[in-house]
């Protein structure tokens, strides 16, 4: 998985991701690196963003070397990076109901045009969240060997992208903030619901514009394989690497009443094929944290939750699901760790019950998941 990274001349170069976990560990030698891996799922984007704070009012949220976002999960890793001093800015941006007139339909141009929404919207939210505050903390935290990666897809290779942010914020000079906004609105852009964003990217020596949507098109989250890997010289279990994967929604949504129309079945069809895409990369993710001496623990919406539609962007639905994630972080029921038995940590009432659904580390179809 190469990784496109901003050099001080303002070029790009693709980096292998086995160097930048060589030069990643010599920064922090002798030091156990946390990965954070966010994932896409549209307005329940809240989910993990109430994950995160609920883990900073704790004081439980991990020193991340490494945070990794896809889609919704791209807007929220900035947050996710920089930490609790940009917590009353995370709150305001998933629950504040900036996102109340995101969808703007694009009338009889939808159907000519590349999407059924305008872009504009969601560009502007992103870059009313997008000060140059922002811009110097993470360059000011990627000067210290922290990662912050974003994915999006190449629409004419239909390949992943994967950033690094802060290499842009630290090297990007005037455009630094144009370019980090750009990623973003890329990363979260659906294919068909908004339009492409054009990147105009400088790299083997000539300019060229490429055209990106959401990343989870072609990845739900992503963990470099590279990172993972606890050195052999690490015999401290303490020190193993660990893998923190936020889940944007269901493990699999089970079986449910579909009418049989085109668009019913077709939404059905297109969603099954997401779901099993997302238990393919957690498993995949699972096995080689197994396999390098890693621990993974990760955390998904469950199935007793109210079905929230995914671009349905309103405070009113947005928020109650913030709140749900921010109580159960902060009751410590948020994660369960892979490889755990069906019979680990029984089900412990928590303030996010009071409306009978369990937090995530409760849910029984999580928790066998990780047994299995």
């Amino acid at each position: 998985m190469p990784i496109r990274t901003l050099d001080t001349d303002h070029r790009f170069s693709q980096l292998s991701s086995n160097i930048v976990a060589m030069r990643l560990r010599a920064l922090h030698p002798g030091k156990p690196l946390n990965i954070l891996a966010l994932s896409g799922g549209g307005a329940a984007g809240a989910f993990g963003a109430g994950a995160v704070a609920g883990l900073t009012r704790s004081a439980t949220l991990p020193d991340f070397a490494v945070v990794t976002g896809v889609s919704a999960g791209a807007l929220l890793a900035p947050y996710a990076f920089l930490g609790p001093t940009w917590d009353a800015r995370l709150r305001d941006a998933f629950t504040g109901g900036s996102g109340d007139h995101l969808l703007q339909s694009r009338g009889l141009g939808a159907v000519f045009g590349s999407s059924l929404y305008r872009g504009a919207p969601l560009k502007h939210l992103v870059d009313s969240y997008l000060s140059d505050a922002m811009i110097r903390a993470v360059a000011r935290e990627a000067d210290t060997g922290r990662l912050l990666l974003v994915a999006t897809t190449d629409v004419a290779t239909g390949e992943p992208v994967v950033w690094d942010l802060g290499s842009i914020a630290r090297n990007g000079g005037p455009s630094a903030r144009t370019l980090f906004r750009d990623v973003l609105v890329a990363s979260a852009s659906v294919p068909g619901v908004f339009p492409p964003v054009i990147i105009r990217v400088q790299e083997n020596g000539a300019p060229h514009d490429e055209a990106h949507v959401d990343g989870a098109a072609t990845m739900p989250f992503f963990v470099p394989p590279a990172f993972v890997q606890t050195p052999n010289e690490t015999l401290d279990p303490a020190h193993r690497t660990a893998v923190y994967v936020i889940i944007d929604g269901p493990l699999g949504e089970g079986a449910r009443a579909t009418r049989l129309t085109a668009r019913a079945i077709l939404t059905r069809s297109i969603q099954a094929g997401l779901d099993r895409l997302l238990l393919t990369a957690l498993e995949l993710t699972a096995a080689t944290a197994q396999l390098q001496g890693a621990t993974l623990q990760y955390s998904a919406l469950p199935n007793a939750y109210p079905r929230l539609d995914p671009f349905d962007f309103r405070a009113n639905a947005m928020g109650p699901l913030f709140h749900y994630a921010d109580e159960c972080a902060r009751a410590g029921r948020l994660w369960t760790a892979f490889g755990r038995t069906s019979d680990d940590d029984r089900t412990i009432q928590t303030t996010a019950e009071t409306a009978k659904i369990p937090c995530p580390a409760d849910d029984s179809l999580i928790r066998y998941f990780a047994s299995r």
